[in-house]
Parts: C-alpha cells; structure tokens; sequence
C-alpha cells in the first residue's frame, strides 16, 4: 500500500491478541451468549406480542424474527468499537503493549492494522456465539445465515476503523464517553434496529441512511431472514466503502499519536 508500510507481519498483532483472548474467553463468551436471551425476551417476546407483526421484504415478518438480525448487528458494531477504542487504548497508554511491540520490527502501521483486523475478528466471534442462540429461536434462515459471518467481518472491520480514530484523537479513556453518546447511542436506537426507518420524518430516514449501522442492519436482516434484495448489495458496498475510506485515515491519525 501506497504511502504505508505495511508487511504480512501484522499476523502477528493479530496473532498475540489472540492468545490472550484464548486465556479470557470463559468470560468473554459469556455477554454474546446471555445478551440475545435477555433482548429477546424484553422486546421480542414482551413488546412483540402489542406489536405482532411488520412488513419487510414484501412479506409479514414476527417481531421477533425481524429484531433478532439487528441484535446481531449491534453486538457486531460494538464488539469491534469497544475492541478498538477501550481496549486498544489500555494496550497503548497504561499496558504500554504497543511501545513492546514498537521495540521489534514490527511498524506502526503494522501494529494498528492487527489491532483492527482483531477487533474485525472479535465480531465475527460474537456473531457465531449469538447465531447459536438465535438459530434455537428458529429465527435464522439458512443456508444465508451463513453469510452473516463474512457480513460480521466486514462491518466489524468498518466500526474496528472508525474505533481506531477515535483512540487517535482522545487525550483521555474517559473521553470516550463522548464517541459512545454521540455516535453509537444513536445509531443504537435510530438505524432501524427495532422499528422500521419509514416511521421516521422524512428528514431523519435521510440522516439515518447514512449511517453505518443503519446499513449493517439491512445487511444482517436481509440475510437472517433469506430475502436478499437489490438493498443488500447496497449495504455491502457502503460498509467496504467506509471501511476503504476510515482504515487510511486510523493509520495515519495513531501514527501522528504515537510518533508524538
């Protein structure tokens, strides 16, 4: 790449986080296993029932099987997020993990880019966790809802950049407060995760179309529920595109900090 310099050994970035997952996941595992149960139980079975049913793809959908995908989308938006914000700013400024790193061969540019291809991989694990719950709901459409994997590594890789930014510009971890209440709260509520986006004003689904949850979202559901659509191939062409833009920019804004 261009302007970058980057090797094949941010593996090995990728490769250390890793194995320190592997010594945490009786814990880790735990929040992707309960947090569909507890959603599904509050909205899909408690609001369902006043709900009934939405109109989605042309056809009559549950409530329940219309928010379960987007479960699945947000579990992927904040898994890469918080993996790249919270958690890579400890390795950087209190574990000093990236300053070890530095001391080897590796370059800058190598460390962030296994910092976001691992925080990319941490939502495909929470996604293949949650595809276990929803699948014993009957909630998933397969053989599609395999796609929702690849679909997990490419909205974790857009939401794993948009997080490294983030760590570059923040002076502080408690800064990040700010990030979650502006960015993610309101796309947590208003991406059409549990109401459709025509319910909005006119003005609002505009704002919300270009957010990119809205579009992992549309990307999730269409493939839970095996009603692929001209919208599908949209999303998957906005979250490459947010991706391809964000990821050079998280490269260079963590060099410019940590060089400084």
């Amino acid at each position: 790449m261009t302007g970058f310099d980057l090797s094949c050994r941010f593996v090995q970035v990728w490769q250390r986080n890793l194995l320190v997952y592997r010594k945490t996941w009786k814990i880790s595992f735990v929040p992707p296993l309960l947090e569909p149960l507890f959603y599904l139980a509050a909205f899909g079975v408690g609001l369902g029932k006043l709900v009934g049913s939405l109109a989605y793809g042309g056809k009559s959908t549950n409530y329940t099987a219309y928010i379960a995908p987007a479960l699945i989308a947000i579990n992927i938006m904040q898994s890469a997020f918080f993996e790249n914000t919270f958690s890579s700013f400890v390795r950087m400024y209190y574990q000093k993990t990236f300053d070890a790193m530095l001391a080897t061969p590796l370059t800058i540019d190598e460390v962030i880019t296994g910092e976001i291809l691992w925080g990319a991989t941490k939502s495909v694990i929470g996604t293949a966790l949650m595809m276990v719950i929803v699948t014993l709901f009957g909630l998933l459409h397969y053989p599609y809802a395999l796609l929702l994997l690849p679909a997990a590594f490419l909205g974790g890789l857009a939401f794993a950049c948009a997080g490294m930014i983030c760590t570059a510009i923040v002076p502080t971890i408690e800064t990040f407060n700010l990030p979650m209440f502006l960015f993610i709260t309101p796309m947590f509520l208003f991406s059409g995760t549990f109401f459709p986006l025509d319910n909005l004003p006119g003005w609002a689904q505009l704002v919300a179309r270009t957010l990119p949850l809205t579009h992992l979202v549309e990307l999730c559901r269409s493939l839970a529920l095996g009603r692929i659509s001209a919208s599908t191939l949209t999303a998957v062409a906005y979250l490459f595109t947010w991706s391809v833009v964000l990821f050079p920019l998280a490269l260079i804004g963590m060099r410019r900090r940590l060089v400084r």
